[in-house]
């Protein structure tokens, strides 16, 4: 448990210091934008791989019957999880995270204005349904609840990076998944959106029927579930 709790706060200081503008900006003063992003992405999935290994050493301790429909839940948040935090990253966005700088939002903030914070905990969340089991709720229930917690964050910063923007920018959004839709606005797409439904595709099949999640986590949700 010690390991995992370690490697729990080295994920979380990767992702919440950097994060600070004033941080960030100094670092990359020093160093320059492309090396700090390979270095952070570099540091990101060495603390991520920790973090799951940590995970695995803890003890296994069931907490429900696993049930085929708890498969069918995680084989639709998973995907979709992964899609939002893909369509996320690749399209511009200023109300919330992602690698591209624009003044406008792209199509995927009619789904959520923040897609990476929301699809990472819908991916958790389904994670945690289809697993049952106590590790599994620390780890992928760590991941929600981080994800959630960073929403009002980030709000607060779009709030006082974009100013009297903020307001027109979000009005024809939500924070929560689709709730533009249903208050009446129409589906767009655009070139990122319909990139990331293909990366999705792509991604998903070959975790699912390529042996990709077995090779990176040495289990087959295909044939434990089939």
């Amino acid at each position: 448990m010690t390991e995992f709790l370690a490697a729990f706060v080295v994920f979380l200081a990767l992702h919440s210091i950097p994060a600070a503008p004033a941080v960030r900006a100094g670092i990359i003063s020093r160093i320059g934008r492309r090396t700090y992003f390979v270095a952070y992405s570099a540091a990101s999935l060495l603390a991520l791989a920790w973090l799951f290994a940590a995970a695995l050493k803890l003890d296994y301790v069931p907490l429900w019957d696993l049930q085929p429909w708890h498969a069918a839940i995680t084989f639709v948040l998973a995907p979709l999880g992964g899609f939002l935090v893909i369509a996320g990253l690749i399209s511009p966005n200023p109300l919330s995270i992602t690698v591209r700088s624009s003044e406008r939002p792209g199509a995927v903030v009619g789904i959520t204005r923040h897609p990476v914070l929301l699809g990472f905990a819908i991916w958790a969340a389904g994670h945690i349904i289809a697993n049952g089991d106590l590790r599994s709720i620390l780890l992928f229930g760590g991941f929600a609840l981080f994800a959630i917690g960073a929403i009002p964050m980030i709000e607060k910063r779009a709030k006082r990076r974009l100013g009297s923007r903020w307001k027109s920018l979000a009005a024809p959004t939500s924070i929560l998944p689709f709730r533009a839709y249903l208050a009446g606005r129409r589906p767009a797409f655009d070139v990122p959106l319909v990139a990331s439904i293909l990366l999705t595709g792509i991604l998903v099949g070959w975790l699912l029927f390529g042996g990709g999640h077995a090779l990176l986590f040495g289990a087959d949700p295909v044939a434990i579930f089939g």
